[in-house]
């Protein structure tokens, strides 16, 4: 069986996100987010998260995480995030155009990790300087962009800088499910318990159709929040559209379900690919997501066989490896197998 393992944004929708869809279209409903199903989205996350919280729903993670930033930093601020983030390096310029230009600044890190220590030595620079862009937001991506976790303490050890500093955090969680289930904690602790003030909590890599959750627990800036998505264009006429999915997403632990699954495809991809010689695993996959370096030749074999992956966009030989809720455990052990049998043939 040849799969693709180029990403989880390949999948489609879960079933019983389309059925709800569907069934949502029928008959009428009050526009722009005053039906009933989009309440019943923020108070199912409100259950989810055990807090009262404000819910803005958009059709991208794009607009979800610039939206997110946008109410926390004026333009001519700056936004903390990882030099290998997703707001640093796969967001084009739509970070910069929905502040309104604000700067975004690259903290280094292991395992694309922001260090706190080089974090709160930035978070101090020039402060109150008009002559020097202000430190205004932290963002962190959880899962990272190379398929690492944050910890708990990690994410605290990063909160307690902002805070002290006085700046809000927000949270990429475009995977959010997958690293909820990687560290087998609840949705509270991962985010306003470890001093996260805003989330953009990710469904469409895991199951949706096109609806993201910007879960805002710092209510202060769920006004400003209301008027960006209007101006930005993310506030739709037919919101139950969107929030049927999110309901469907939340119902019998759906969400949790599918990235279990794909953590799980992973990681048996992973172990079999520790076994092939000349593979080096690059960071260890915590999640749902693999780097690894493949001997010459091999990335090429495995293509002509009909797998698919991204390669070329990183050093020699590195490519990238994503499974999703829908990966089969036969097209792993299918791709493991012709990897080896290209290894054993040189």
């Amino acid at each position: 069986m040849k799969i693709a393992l180029t990403s989880d944004n390949i999948a489609g929708a879960s079933d019983s996100v389309l059925e709800a869809m569907m069934a949502a279209s029928k008959g009428d409903a009050m526009p722009y987010g005053n039906d009933e199903t989009t309440a019943e989205v923020t108070k199912m996350l409100s259950e989810l998260f055990e807090c009262d919280l404000d819910v803005f729903l958009v059709s991208t993670g794009t607009a979800a995480n610039v939206l997110s930033v946008s109410a926390m930093t004026p333009p001519w601020g700056s936004v903390l995030c990882h030099t290998e983030s997703h707001l640093m390096n796969d967001e084009s310029t739509a970070p910069e155009f929905y502040t309104g230009g604000a700067r975004f600044v690259g903290i280094e890190g292991a395992d694309a990790k922001m260090n706190p220590v080089l974090l709160k030595k930035v978070v101090s620079q020039k402060v109150g300087d008009v002559h020097s862009c202000q430190p205004s937001a932290v963002s962190l991506s959880q899962v990272t962009e190379v398929g690492s976790v944050y910890s708990l303490d990690e994410i605290r050890a990063l909160t307690d800088v902002a805070k002290s500093a006085g700046l809000p955090v927000h949270m990429d969680g475009a995977r959010f499910a997958n690293a909820l289930v990687a560290l087998g904690c609840s949705p509270a602790e991962m985010t306003w318990k470890a001093g996260v003030d805003i989330v953009s909590f990710g469904a469409t890599k895991n199951g949706t159709m096109a609806s993201e959750a910007i879960v805002v627990f710092n209510k202060a800036l769920s006004k400003e929040l209301g008027f960006r998505r209007k101006r930005g264009g993310h506030l739709h006429s037919k919101m139950r559209l969107l929030s049927s999915q999110m309901v469907a997403y939340l119902t019998d632990d759906l969400w949790r379900k599918n990235a279990t699954h794909a953590n799980a495809m992973m990681a048996l991809l992973q172990e079999g690919l520790k076994s092939v010689p000349g593979v080096v695993i690059n960071t260890p996959a915590q999640a749902n997501m693999l780097f690894c370096t493949l001997p010459a030749g091999m990335a090429e074999h495995l293509q002509a066989e009909g797998f698919a992956f991204y390669g070329g966009r990183w050093e020699e030989g590195v490519v990238r490896l994503v499974t999703s809720f829908r990966t089969p455990a036969e097209g792993i052990d299918a791709f493991v197998a012709s990897a080896r049998r290209f290894a054993d043939s040189v």
